[in-house]
This record gives C-alpha cells, sequence and structure tokens, in this order.
C-alpha cells in the first residue's frame, strides 16, 4: 500500500505538471490569440497567482482538519475543469476570470499534493520528496513536449489547452484511490475551537522565505523562457517552446537523485551550492549569443535549482510536527507569493528595459537563495529519519550538522 501511494502521489505531481507544462509552452500562442503584449501576459500570470495564493491560505484550515488525501481528490479534478475554462475563454476579461479559478484550483492542489508527498515520506521515514518532485518534471516536460508537437502542427491555444484538460480529469479522479489517509492529529493539538489557524512556528516562517525565494526564481523562468528565446534570441515558435521541457529535463534529472545527494552533502551545502550554480546557469542564459546557447543555460539552471523547492517543503512537514499539513499548506503559500511576484517583475522590467534585464534579475534572487541557507535553522530535518538512528548513540554530535541520517534503500 506504501509504495501504491507513492507511485500514486508521483503521478499526481506528474498530470499537474503537465497542465502547466502545457500553460508554459503555450504562452506565446495565448498573447497571439488575443493580442496581448508583454504586460498583458504579466497581468495573466499575476492573477492566476492570486487565486492560488488566496485559496491557499484560505484554507489552511481546512488542509488541517480535512487532510490531504481529502482535500487532493477533490481539488485535481477541479483543476482540469478549471483549465478547460481557461481554454474556451472567449474574451481577454473572461480569460482573466477563468484563469483566477484555474489559479485557485491548481493551488489548492500543490499545496494538498505537497502535504500528501509529506505524509509518503513520513511513512517511509527517509527522504523521498525530491523524487516525488520529479515527478512534476516528468509532466512538465511532457506538457512541454506536447505544446511543441501542438505547435509545430499549427494548433492554437484553445485546442491544446482543451485537449490537454480532457486527459487530465479522468487520470486525476482515478489517482484519488492511491492516497494515504493523513496520521491523526495529536490530542493537545485537535483540542479546542480555530487550533488549525492558530500562528506556526518560527521555523515554518522562515522555511517559507526559502520558499519564496525558489519559486520566485523557478517561476521566473517558467513563464518567460518562451518569450525570451522568442523575442530576444529570434527563436521561432517551435524552439521557444522548448526552453521550458529541456529546463524541466534538467530539473528531473537533478531531482532523481536530489534526495541521495542531501543524504551525502546535507541540507545546508545543497541549497548553498543549488543557489550559486543558479546564478551561474542565468548568467550563461543572459550574456548567450543566441537560442543554442540560452537553452544550454536553461538546462545548466534546472540541474541545480531542482532541489530547492522539494528540501523547503520537506523541511516544512517536519518543522510542525502536529500539524505537517497545514506548515506544508504555508510554506506553499509563501511560496506561491514569489510564483506570483517573480514573472509579474521580470515582465514590468523588461516593458522598461528589455527582457534579457528582466529574465537577468534571477540571477540576484539565486545569490540571495545561496546566502539565505545559512541563516535558515534546518534542525527539523532530522525527524524525516529519526527512526533510522544506530541502536547506539554517536559519540559526539554536533549539532550544526543538517544532514539526514542514511537509511538503507
Amino acid at each position: 500500500m506504501l509504495s501504491r501511494a507513492r507511485t500514486g502521489t508521483f503521478l499526481t505531481f506528474a498530470l499537474a505538471g503537465l497542465l502547466i507544462g502545457v500553460w508554459v509552452a503555450r504562452l506565446p500562442a495565448l498573447a497571439a490569440k488575443f493580442g496581448a503584449g508583454e504586460g498583458e501576459v504579466g497581468i495573466v500570470v499575476l492573477v492566476w497567482g492570486l487565486g492560488a495564493v488566496v485559496a491557499m491560505q484560505a484554507l489552511r484550515g481546512l488542509m488541517s482538519r480535512a487532510g490531504s488525501r481529502a482535500v487532493l481528490r477533490a481539488a485535481l479534478p477541479l483543476t482540469s475543469l478549471s483549465f478547460a475554462a481557461v481554454a474556451l475563454a472567449p474574451s481577454y476579461g473572461l480569460l482573466l476570470g477563468a484563469v483566477v479559478l484555474f489559479g485557485m484550483a491548481f493551488g489548492v492542489t500543490d499545496i494538498a499534493m505537497n502535504a500528501q508527498g509529506s505524509v509518503v515520506e513520513r511513512a517511509y521515514r527517509r527522504p523521498v520528496m525530491s523524487g516525488m518532485h520529479a515527478g512534476w518534471c516528468v509532466g512538465a516536460m511532457s506538457g512541454g513536449v506536447f505544446g511543441i508537437g501542438t505547435a509545430a502542427a499549427g494548433l492554437g491555444f484553445t485546442a491544446t489547452v482543451l485537449a490537454a484538460a480532457l486527459l487530465a480529469l479522468p487520470a486525476g479522479l482515478a489517482l484519488g484511490r492511491t492516497y494515504l489517509p493523513d496520521p491523526p492529529r495529536p490530542a493537545a493539538a485537535a483540542a479546542g475551537p480555530g487550533r488549525g489557524g492558530r500562528r506556526m512556528p518560527a521555523a515554518v516562517y522562515l522555511i517559507g522565505v526559502l520558499g519564496f525565494l525558489a519559486f520566485m526564481t523557478e517561476g521566473s523562468i517558467a513563464d518567460w523562457s518562451g518569450l525570451f528565446l522568442h523575442e530576444e534570441m529570434g527563436a521561432g515558435e517551435a524552439v521557444a517552446a522548448a526552453g521550458y521541457p529541456v529546463f524541466e529535463l534538467a530539473m528531473l534529472l537533478g531531482r532523481l537523485v536530489g534526495d541521495r545527494v542531501r543524504t551525502r552533502v546535507g541540507t545546508r551545502r545543497l541549497l548553498t551550492g543549488a543557489g550559486l550554480g543558479t546564478a551561474i546557469g542565468m548568467t550563461v542564459v543572459v550574456l548567450s549569443p543566441g537560442p543554442a546557447v540560452a537553452i544550454a543555460g536553461f538546462f545548466l539552471t534546472g540541474l541545480v535549482v531542482c532541489t530547492v523547492v522539494p528540501t523547503a517543503i520537506s523541511l516544512a512537514g517536519t518543522a510542525a510536527p502536529d500539524r505537517p499539513a497545514a506548515a506544508v499548506a504555508q510554506v506553499g503559500a509563501m511560496g506561491y507569493g514569489g510564483l506570483l511576484l517573480g514573472p509579474v517583475v521580470v515582465g514590468f522590467l523588461a516593458e522598461a528595459t528589455s527582457l534579457r534585464v528582466g529574465v537577468g534579475s534571477v540571477i540576484v534572487l539565486a545569490l540571495v537563495i545561496a546566502a539565505g541557507a545559512h541563516f535558515v535553522r534546518l534542525g527539523a530535518d532530522a525527524d524525516v529519519t529519526a527512526t533510522a538512528a544506530p541502536a547506539e548513540a554517536p559519540a559526539a554530535a554536533d549539532p550544526n550538522d543538517t544532514r539526514p541520517e542514511p537509511v538503507p534503500a
């Protein structure tokens, strides 16, 4: 049953990633359909993020009470239906309304699947979250390839997005049977009205800051890579659509080994290296003379930035042991604030200067991640593998060592 739940959660990440992969790859087609400029595309991304953040923050208490399984079973099919509404929107105004609904449904799906991943990780008693997020990369890459194929075939935004939504709906309903129930809440945490909405421990908010920066970085790359390649590098729509799936391919490769690397080098070193590597990769993108070098830079960026978000979510799941689902929801809401802000900042910088300068702002975010890793307390990370400690305690434990203890596969 545990293996089935892990597979089902992996596939849930993949399905959600597929929808976003299609969405991102066909943003140029959306702009063409509605005659939208960079600022108007930025507004579309903004209202999507606003819907996600509002829903995630408002439903934190519900997540704590109902658990990730019940919420995810409802939210995933609703995400597919709202995505179909985006495809069928006949005007820019109605598009914004549909995008808000899509953002709300997707935001709830995102935090619920991450909370479910935390349930599975705690059941395994070793880090598996990076592997779960590899499922997102599989889906996003597949969605990007689907976007490339439909662009090459001459299909427009409406047909592409509607087809993806109709394929995702039955899959989301079927996956609902695979999820694990959330563990019972401690009696002290469950007592009293309104406890689900009380303030989280400070550690959760510190982790949320790291998630904010990481989501801001990934969102900026995801939402603007296609337009950057198309408008700054002179690539055609099909080549421009390849930027995001290449980025996600690198994310997939990195996340497949991310849990193992985290165990070997430690959480803090992993996060610092990811920030520095992201800055290097995006420098290659910004200084690239043409599409091929820029795509190579996106690949390098994805290879190193990929572990930041799953590590932050994993830490959130153990920072508040009495309310892990609510803690994941809080970090997710803060992260989506970054996902909301990043693409908008890039859009307005692009309007004021150039898209190259806007995308280049990601370098600054990456450097802040590298520096911030030294100030975030990561001790809660050890809770994931607490039961795997050796029978004999070590002679002298280092209180600053945040590496998870190795657990046999």
